[in-house]
């Protein structure tokens, strides 16, 4: 079984690119196919420094290396440009437009969707308004733009065999945007570098990078509201001011801040905050890994990686909008059951999303497509 593997981009290793790092593992003699790789990022990461990896003519685009996504519009004929002939199995790990590669009917096409192009589909006007182009003439060349690359989105999800969510949450987009049904699978997430800590201190934490939708502010200001509960909050980002002006003297704003130290401040949080609607959200998993509870936004994949009240053993409490008196309620509420929220519960939810569980489901469910795959060309009668 010959297999390539295709990713966007390379800029960062974020969840989508550790999605990329067990394929990578499962499949060690594939090859893999970017859009765009930084060269820093290649050399410095095993997985990608020792892996064939092909990547497009964007790279060689002027000044690509600090704006490659402003080639966005370019990118479908870049991802259409490799020739993936050569092999029985395509895996493509897409949030934009890695699904669009071109397939054959001999060949089976897999695509693992963190998420259908946000700024594309359904947060089309949120993204337009934050990056300030909801008006005024570069506002209708993005919308154009937005509107073809929509059309070819749709056009090219005819081409994949199968499709894998991260949720259901994206199972459901990915049923609204294609009409197609998927099947899930849970990202990895290295839970085990996460250990248990039962002894937990009198602060709350929040960690995020600080852009607009992580809702990091209205974080800040709801704990404002609350003088007497301290909050601190890691991260970094453009959001930095409009944070700290949210923030209240019981808010602590510490910046980016080194693996182990933020290890170190997830075991002993009291509990873990997060406002952001996010497709899957790999730090609530890892907050439970540590045995603290999550207050969270209950909406996205979170509503399927944290069992709220009243569930027999919880792992967290959901506020249901996105408010400050919804949040200061939900704190509450975490307060006055408190005693319910166990660290070992919280640990062992989190096992459900575990490195060598992501191996396995997705490893079977990669061989069980190909099995039916290649049962079905055989059974395709032959014309005289």
């Amino acid at each position: 079984m010959r297999v390539a593997l295709v990713h966007e981009w390379f800029t960062a290793l974020a969840g989508s690119e550790k999605v990329v790092e067990q394929l990578c593992a499962l499949f060690p003699d594939a090859d893999l196919f970017a859009v765009y790789a930084d060269p820093e990022v290649v050399a410095s990461t095993d997985y990608l420094r020792n892996r064939r990896l092909q990547t497009s003519f964007i790279g060689r685009l002027p000044r690509a290396s600090k704006a490659f996504r402003a080639y966005l519009s370019l990118m479908p004929l870049a991802i259409e440009q490799f020739d993936l002939s050569g092999y029985d199995v395509v895996i493509s790990s897409s949030h934009a437009v890695a699904k669009g590669v071109l397939t054959g009917p001999d060949q089976l096409h897999i695509s693992y969707v963190h998420t259908p192009i946000r700024y594309a589909w359904d947060l089309q006007h949120q993204y337009l308004r934050e990056s300030r182009l909801d008006t005024g003439v570069k506002g209708w060349i993005a919308k154009a733009m937005l509107h073809g690359l929509r059309i070819w989105d749709f056009r090219t999800s005819a081409g994949v065999n199968h499709f894998v969510a991260n949720s259901r949450y994206i199972a459901r987009r990915i049923h609204k945007v294609y009409g197609r049904s998927a099947d899930v699978i849970y990202p990895p997430v290295d839970v085990s570098a996460f250990s248990l800590c039962e002894q937990k201190e009198d602060y709350y934490l929040a960690v995020s990078r600080l852009v607009p939708y992580k809702r990091v502010d209205l974080i800040a200001e709801a704990f404002r509201a609350m003088p007497e509960r301290r909050l601190i909050v890691v991260g970094e980002g453009p959001e930095q001011e409009k944070v700290r002006a949210a923030a209240g003297p019981n808010v602590e704003i510490l910046g980016h801040q080194p693996v182990a130290v933020l290890r170190n401040l997830m075991q002993r949080a009291k509990a873990f905050v997060f406002a952001a609607e996010e497709d899957f959200g790999i730090l609530p998993v890892e907050a439970q890994a540590c045995g603290t509870p999550v207050i969270a936004f209950g909406k996205g994949g979170v509503l399927e990686t944290v069992r709220s009240l009243p569930h027999p053993r919880p792992t967290g409490v959901f506020f249901r909008q996105q408010s400050v008196p919804s949040l200061v309620e939900a704190v509450q509420c975490f307060e006055a059951k408190h005693f319910e929220f166990e660290p070992i519960a919280c640990a062992e939810n989190a096992t459900r999303f575990s490195v060598p569980r992501f191996r396995e489901e997705l490893g079977a469910y990669v061989d069980a497509r190909y099995q039916e795959f290649t049962r079905r060309e055989l059974a395709v009668p032959q014309s005289a």
